[in-house]
């Protein structure tokens, strides 16, 4: 076996640096994975990058294969798609989803990676951490045939959000944004687009994904009386004002959080983590999805990436990494024939 392998850490808040990795050999139970992709989700990552996760919330904060504490040094991340290369007969040679950090190889137990379905290309299955949060997000919120539902903040949740709920039969949906770039994603995805000065109010249902406190305002003031604000925002350090004075009581608003570290209470009986996640990557089936993609770097230029992605100079949705040059480079192993 061979035990090299390279790891993206950030060294303090707004740098990261590669990392050389000795893995340990797979025990009985435990699969070895070669990565060939893995996904930047723009929002969090971002935000651990600046160094921006409160101090009480360093613990909830943990990804499920962190190595390091917040705020530094830190491994973290949490889309990782790879193939397995090592382990239980059935599984080698699969493509299978972790939710493990950026890192080329590592060893994980079985039950931390799901198969990835022939159906879903292993490129666009690194969304499936965030359809995941979209799934959870849906069980929380009930939407209902004819409904009318916005989603406010058309990042990489939102637009995740909204691509399942125009699956919906009957419902008037629109994706809000501020960035009127954001059109042509919605376009992608079949979905109407609006700015928040356009959006259409009324609505039973808003999604809020923005992470801003401007865009939560909105949301509220699009709701019908009795409406409901799914607030999927995650907002770390920062503190977040509400209009809650005004028509708020009379009109009879409700503000729910929704997080996908806990499997929804309104899933149905015996749904747990395997099952939402399964279900995610079915869901990834869909072609239409790739629009969530909005660019793509090698593994090697992760360091130099994330800087830019964190301060926007990079925009994006889901920044995709790819390791296959990690090979050509003669920094890993060769693949094993047929793979």
């Amino acid at each position: 076996m061979n035990t090299a392998a390279r790891a993206f850490w950030l060294s303090s808040p707004g740098h990261g640096e590669l990392r050389d990795v000795t893995l340990p050999e797979p025990a009985e139970g435990e699969v070895l994975v070669r990565s060939l992709y893995s996904g930047v989700s723009r929002g969090t990552e971002t935000l651990v990058f600046r160094g921006g996760v409160p101090e009480s919330q360093h613990d909830a904060m943990r990804a499920p294969f962190q190595e390091g504490d917040f705020p530094a040094p830190v491994k973290y991340g949490y889309l990782n798609v790879g193939v397995v290369e090592q382990g239980p007969a059935e599984l080698i040679g699969r493509t299978v989803f972790c939710l493990y950090p950026h890192q080329s190889r590592y060893v994980v137990p079985v039950s931390a990676v799901t198969v990835v379905p022939e159906g879903v290309p292993a490129a666009r299955a690194v969304l499936a951490g965030t359809v995941e949060t979209a799934v959870n997000a849906l069980w929380d919120a009930a939407p209902l045939v004819g409904d009318r539902i916005a989603v406010v903040g058309g990042g990489m949740v939102g637009c995740s959000v909204a691509a399942l709920l125009a699956r919906f039969p009957g419902v008037r949906l629109q994706l809000v944004d501020a960035d009127p770039a954001r059109a042509k994603t919605a376009d992608a995805l079949g979905i109407d687009f609006a700015t928040p000065e356009e959006a259409l109010d009324g609505c039973d249902l808003v999604v809020h994904a923005s992470a801003t406190e401007q865009g939560l305002a909105r949301a509220l003031e699009l709701l019908a009386p009795e409406g409901t604000v799914i607030e999927l925002s995650w907002y770390g350090d920062r503190r977040v004002t509400l209009p809650l004075g005004e028509s708020f009581h009379s009109r009879r608003l409700t503000v729910r959080a929704s997080q996908v570290g806990t499997v929804s209470p309104a899933a149905r009986p015996g749904r747990g983590y395997a099952e939402r996640m399964a279900l995610a990557l079915d869901l990834l089936a869909d072609p239409a999805l790739d629009a969530l993609v909005t660019g793509e770097s090698d593994f090697e230029e992760l360091p130099e990436v994330m800087p830019r992605l964190a301060s926007g100079e990079l925009p994006a949705l889901c920044h995709r990494i790819r390791y296959d040059t990690a090979v050509r480079a003669g920094k890993e192993a060769p693949r094993p024939a047929g793979m």
